[in-house]
């Protein structure tokens, strides 16, 4: 037995060795890096920027969270059970047959440091000192809006940028800062998977701050299809740019400047690292397409008949209008959205109070079965209870085979 356990050691610190080893090379042959990550981001690279680029937000993961201090005790099975994925493309092939044998203890800390130096946790960065120990960490907007098809496994697979990581427990995974009383950890606890709440508080450059409270986290989401809409949040407080500047310096914490009164904050910091970046990143972002749903993922005969429901008798293209699937540039100012009351579609108007415009955009539907739950806090489990709750709101009257029929367009879409 000792000697089986002394093997299955010797195999796991050779396998942290070679992938050391191989991400060691790695950033030899990517050096001069912006950020000191051992790439080069340039202000054109859109999908470097979205995949790499920290923005500096190591101020906030690192200065403050200190979660270099955490990560080095947490192994690869409890980083894959909140959420965080693996790029299979970024391991050495030994790496990847050693993980398709179960020949890799997953349960050891090690492993992890390893990945993070191959740039294989997608959207978490690591700098490392001379030492080997973990001195900085970061987080990049690939962190919450990609995934991977867990190709190899669960969690670990090739990259599906603009995905929403429905998976991903933002909230369990900032309560392990050391930094934070025990009643701030718990409220993040309570988030859950593929939530988060972008309206509870912001990062000035130095500290945290309260924004409002109690947390209302609303569920992350997907990011492709959005080239022709104009306004991709659920409030539309802004075009594309305007929110990537406002996760990017409030929420993750980059090294930026932002200002909007309408909700009474101000960040200046200079160097400015997230604004010249934003027109590459928006142009990266709009070339992210809707996934088409899977080969049999919906009965097509029923589809046909729910596209005229949908048109019909639900009333659904009254909102969901034109090959967008939105009417929110159907005002008489495309500049300025058009939105619905929280009365309006029967929503919680608790989320939109705390933003710029106080009410709900019209969702584009691409791709939309692959993202549940529905609605922007996720109080609709799948797509039967979105259907449920517009009858009920808005009388409609639908008979059971409509509504299948319905569920049925709506996945195909």
């Amino acid at each position: 037995m000792r000697l089986i356990r002394a093997a299955s050691l010797i195999f796991v610190l050779a396998l942290a060795f070679t992938i050391s080893i191989a991400a060691g090379q790695d950033q030899a042959a990517n050096s001069s890096s912006a950020s000191g990550h051992g790439r080069v981001i340039g202000p054109h690279d859109g999908q470097t920027i979205f995949r790499f680029d920290t923005f500096g937000d190591e101020q906030l993961w690192t200065d403050v969270l200190r979660m270099n201090e955490v990560i080095p005790t947490i192994d690869p099975a409890t980083a894959l059970g909140v959420g965080l994925k693996v790029d299979v493309d970024a391991l050495p092939r030994t790496t990847v047959s050693a993980l398709r044998s179960r020949s890799v203890d997953l349960t050891n800390p090690a492993v992890t440091l390893a990945l993070l130096r191959l740039d294989a946790v997608v959207g978490v960065k690591g700098t490392f000192d001379d030492q080997g120990h973990l001195a900085q960490v970061g987080v990049t907007c690939a962190l919450c809006h990609s995934s991977v098809d867990n190709s190899l496994t669960r969690g670990i697979g090739h990259r599906l940028d603009g995905w929403a990581n429905t998976d991903l427990n933002v909230g369990a995974i900032v309560a392990l800062s050391p930094a934070l009383d025990s009643a701030t950890q718990a409220e993040f606890r309570t988030w859950g998977p593929g939530k988060y709440d972008p309206r509870h508080h912001a990062f000035n450059g130095s500290a945290i701050v309260s924004l409002n409270t109690p947390s209302l986290p609303i569920v992350i989401p997907p990011i492709y299809g959005l080239r022709g809409v104009g306004f991709e949040t659920v409030t539309a407080d802004g075009p594309i740019s305007y929110w990537n500047a406002y996760v990017g310096v409030s929420q993750m914490g980059g090294h930026g400047s932002f200002s909007d009164p309408r909700i009474g904050l101000s960040i200046q910091q200079t160097p400015d690292l997230v604004t010249p970046k934003l027109p590459a990143l928006l142009d990266y972002q709009l070339s992210l397409k809707a996934p088409k749903p899977a080969v049999g993922s919906f009965d097509r005969q029923a589809a046909a008949r729910g596209r005229q429901v949908f048109r019909g008798e639900a009333r659904c293209s009254s909102c969901h209008a034109g090959p967008r699937l939105t009417d929110v540039l159907d005002g008489p100012d495309p500049r300025v959205p058009l939105l619905h009351s929280p009365a309006e579609v029967g929503m919680d108007a608790r989320y939109a109070e705390r933003t710029a415009t106080g009410r709900y955009r019209t969702t584009p539907l691409r791709g939309l079965q692959l993202h549940a739950p529905y609605f922007h806090d996720g109080s609709a489990p799948d797509l039967p209870a979105v259907v449920e709750h517009y009858d009920a709101l808005f009388n409609l009257g639908l008979t059971d085979g409509q509504k299948h029929d319905l569920v049925e367009y709506l996945k195909s879409l």
